[in-house]
């Protein structure tokens, strides 16, 4: 199964707010022998949003969808979920029950009475409308879940709260999974241009089937100057032939260094 992840918010978009979502996500994966194929960030656009989700359901990927699900007028994903869906809104009774819990908790450490007919937790109730037919998804941070809906997964903006959500999900809905097995090798390249390389990358990656290569040029690096990081990935056997006959394709080059420096 492929993996994307979805981040949503002006705030990201704005630079008011960085995005740790991707990188984490990245690293849950290599955690358990997975790779993320795919990242889309957006804003609070609902016509977009609610197309991006859409195309993820569609997909047959394992996606995860960062921001949105509060109840406040910039959120929308809870509503473009079900709009892509093609489902209505319900609220879920596991998410009453767990943001009244979440609501109870929070008056007893404040010292006073729970109130569950007072505006604000009546409005906090929000938080738990889903499309229907929706799976919960546990939060550990406050109790306040996220929801599912196939193998589309939707989580609050907060790292804090998110990252353990989708870890939750990958070790619960997709621990079955077998690692995929990968490898990457490398090598600095000096006294070339990339055009110049392009038959040798072409070459290999058609003599080695499942083999792809990576060009990554740099002008101005401070230690090692102007160079291109040029390497293979993919499976490990397959990776070491192409590697091998890689070096070999670049030692055959007139004035081209190269190394692992």
């Amino acid at each position: 199964m492929k993996f994307g992840v979805i981040i949503i918010g002006d705030e990201i978009l704005s630079g008011r707010r960085q995005d740790k979502h991707m990188v984490k996500v990245i690293e849950l994966l290599a955690a358990r022998g997975q790779q993320l194929a795919w990242a889309r960030y957006i804003g609070d656009d609902r016509p977009l949003i609610t197309a991006a989700l859409k195309e993820a359901m569609d997909s047959g990927d394992v996606v995860f969808s960062c921001g949105g699900i509060g109840a406040t007028p910039d959120d929308h994903t809870r509503q473009c979920a079900a709009a892509a869906a093609g489902l209505p809104l319900a609220l879920h009774p596991e998410a009453q029950r767990l943001i009244e819990e979440r609501m109870r908790d929070v008056a007893v450490e404040q010292g006073v009475p729970f109130e569950p007919d007072r505006p604000d937790n009546i409005h906090r109730l929000n938080m738990g409308v889903f499309p229907e037919g929706a799976a919960i998804i546990p939060n550990p941070y406050n109790k306040i879940p996220g929801f599912s809906l196939g193998d589309v997964h939707f989580v609050p903006g907060f790292p804090v709260m998110a990252h353990p959500m989708i870890e939750w999900l990958l070790d619960h809905r997709y621990g079955h999974l077998r690692p995929v097995a990968h490898a990457e090798r490398a090598v600095y390249v000096r006294g070339s241009m990339e055009a110049t390389l392009t038959p040798l990358m072409e070459q290999i990656e058609a003599q080695f089937d499942g083999v792809r290569i990576f060009s990554l040029p740099s002008v101005d690096h401070p230690q090692r100057g102007r160079h291109i990081e040029l390497g293979v990935k993919g499976e490990p056997a397959r990776v070491e032939q192409a590697f091998a006959a890689l070096q070999a394709g670049l030692a055959a080059l007139p004035g081209v260094e190269f190394g692992t420096e």
